[in-house]
């Protein structure tokens, strides 16, 4: 009896611990502060066929990595109907060098041409289910979760990456396909929560 008890404990808790979206889903809306200061939501692309959402940030090598091809995705998606938003899912003040000041910082350094969005109160990246610094979420019009995982599969040499998850998905759904791969492996640095005191 303890043995089952312990295995529905362990089945419950790592059903809470990894809750979050899987395709299929309909994702929530959010409004989120940009780094212009104003508040950001998906039902402020009245236009929009889908979302491209990145949990990016400032500090992680792999986010470093990718921020020219997000940038590459957003030019290249955005004027088709499918803009990138990029939300920076880490506490502040667990690492200052994603907080709002640097956010702003390297936006205008790097000139985004995306909203760079803080998850304050860490809310939306727990709801979406994303662990990793960049993790990708592919959505329809309505918000309805189409692909999630990694950009590709060569974080470290865009010149070196065999298979381009993200715009296959994204060629698939705009020529209303399914989508062949729906979800992989997030590859980059875990996101940092708010120290328990």
């Amino acid at each position: 009896m303890k043995i089952v008890s312990l295995f529905l404990f362990l089945v419950f808790n790592s059903a809470s611990i990894f809750a979050g979206l899987n395709p299929g889903d309909k994702a929530s809306d959010f409004s989120l502060v940009n780094v212009n200061g104003k508040k950001v939501s998906l039902s402020d692309y009245k236009d929009a066929k889908g979302f491209i959402i990145v949990f990016t940030c400032n500090h992680c090598p792999y986010a470093k990595m990718y921020e020219q091809r997000i940038i590459d995705l957003h030019n290249k998606y955005a004027g088709q109907g499918y803009p990138i938003i990029a939300i920076n899912p880490n506490d502040p003040n667990e690492v200052p060098e994603d907080g709002m000041k640097q956010m702003k910082k390297l936006a205008k350094k790097k000139k985004y041409p995306f909203p760079y969005l803080l998850d304050e109160g860490q809310k939306v990246y727990p709801a979406y289910g994303a662990t990793k610094t960049p993790h990708v979420y592919l959505l329809d019009k309505d918000k309805t979760v189409h692909y999630i995982g990694a950009i590709d599969d060569n974080a470290k040499d865009a010149t070196k990456v065999n298979q381009k998850y993200l715009e296959l998905a994204i060629e698939e759904m705009k020529a209303g396909k399914a989508v062949t791969v729906k979800t992989t492996k997030a590859i980059g640095c875990s996101i940092k929560t708010k120290s328990k005191t």
